[in-house]
């Protein structure tokens, strides 16, 4: 099987996803990486590029000088990445599309809804694959919970609770720090800042695992830290298409809590737990019964978490081969066969206007709003 060839723009060096992305793209042996726009200096991202193997006429100096080199290739990239500050994603996304590439954006994919509108479409128009990096969706285990539900093994979902809850940003000392700031800068993340940077992971997981989509939705947001333009703690209550209720907390300043991602999941004939720290376990009781553990690896799962788990039960598979499994389904994807669980411009675009529904609702003491985008309101 030929190998598809990869580029990066941004995860440059001490850069927190850049890692993941480099790791997860060429774990299975799908992906070369072969070009790079790796920072916003010129010569840092092209030096870097190099140190990590990519040939010095593929190191490019910015995206836009790389759009053109590889525009201009035989051999161009099958695959682009975009992860740079969130203000960059839309006309990043937006060029390589049109210029027709497939594009792995991070989350938030754009900054507006009419933005996130506007990539559905062209992705739509051009036919390439515009897929949002809710990696956390690609767990063996979360894939196995989606597939529990699909199935009615539990029933008719009644309610869904999750969290995205860390105290990394909870110091008012570090905000001059700048992996920190920019997450609070509106010039930078947008209109909101927890809510944006975790709590969408939160609810697009929870859409993900029901098998549906947030309507309307009710949100309070708070800046503890006083300094901050935009919130680090949200609390955000909403409904889903099917009668499903949804509570989301997510902070940033939960000082004791070290990454905090966790969902429960509650039937009429059961429930699931799932918590990223040990994602290796889902917890699962049945209606009248007893609380079981289903494992990572063991018989009898569903095909999708059999497909995506790697090594042996009791061995932890962790985030960047969560990471790995979304480039695993692109891979199958670019070549032709399609994986429902592969997280698209859609998805983004529901997150966007899930963001702006809670910003509205805050801003109208915790009011319920249309969280759906204009174009999926039919």
């Amino acid at each position: 099987m030929t190998k598809l060839k990869w580029g990066l723009i941004g995860g440059g060096e001490g850069s927190q996803i850049g890692p993941a992305h480099r790791l997860g793209a060429q774990a299975d042996g799908h992906f070369d990486f072969v070009a790079g726009a790796l920072d916003h200096r010129a010569d840092v991202g092209r030096a870097y590029a190099q140190r990590l193997g990519i040939a010095a006429d593929r190191a490019y100096g910015d995206w836009r000088e790389m759009l053109a080199g590889e525009s201009a290739r035989e051999d161009r990239v099958d695959l682009v990445t975009v992860a740079t500050p969130n203000s960059t994603h839309f006309e990043i996304t937006k060029a390589f599309l049109e210029a027709g590439f497939n594009v792995l954006c991070e989350k938030p994919m754009t900054v507006t809804v009419e933005e996130g509108e506007e990539i559905v479409k062209i992705a739509r128009a051009t036919g390439r694959i515009c897929a949002v990096n809710y990696c956390y969706s690609a767990y063996p285990m979360i894939r196995q919970a989606r597939a529990m539900v699909r199935a009615g093994e539990l029933g008719n979902i009644r309610l869904v609770v999750t969290n995205f809850s860390h105290g990394h940003h909870g110091d008012a000392e570090d905000a001059d720090n700048p992996r920190v700031r920019w997450r609070y800068d509106p010039a930078m993340a947008g209109v909101s800042g927890q809510f944006a940077d975790c709590g969408i992971h939160a609810l697009h997981m929870a859409g993900f695992i029901c098998d549906d989509h947030v309507t309307t939705l009710s949100a309070d947001f708070a800046s503890t830290i006083s300094s901050r333009v935009l919130e680090d703690d949200a609390m955000v209550n909403f409904r889903m298409s099917k009668g499903t209720v949804g509570r989301l907390w997510t902070s940033s300043v939960a000082i004791g809590r070290q990454h905090g991602f966790d969902i429960q999941v509650f039937g009429e004939k059961g429930g699931l737990r799932w918590a990223s720290e040990q994602p290796n376990q889902l917890i699962y009781t049945r209606t009248g019964g007893r609380t079981e553990i289903i494992e990572k690896g063991e018989g009898g799962l569903h095909d999708e978490a059999t497909r995506l788990s790697r090594v042996a039960i009791a061995h932890p598979e962790g985030f960047p081969l969560a990471v790995a499994n979304i480039y695993c389904d692109l891979a199958d994807a670019i070549r032709g066969q399609a994986r429902d669980g592969l997280p698209t411009a859609e998805d983004g675009c529901r997150s966007l206007a899930a963001v702006y529904a809670a910003v509205a609702s805050a801003k109208d003491n915790g009011a319920w709003q249309e969280a759906r985008p204009p174009m999926f309101r039919g």
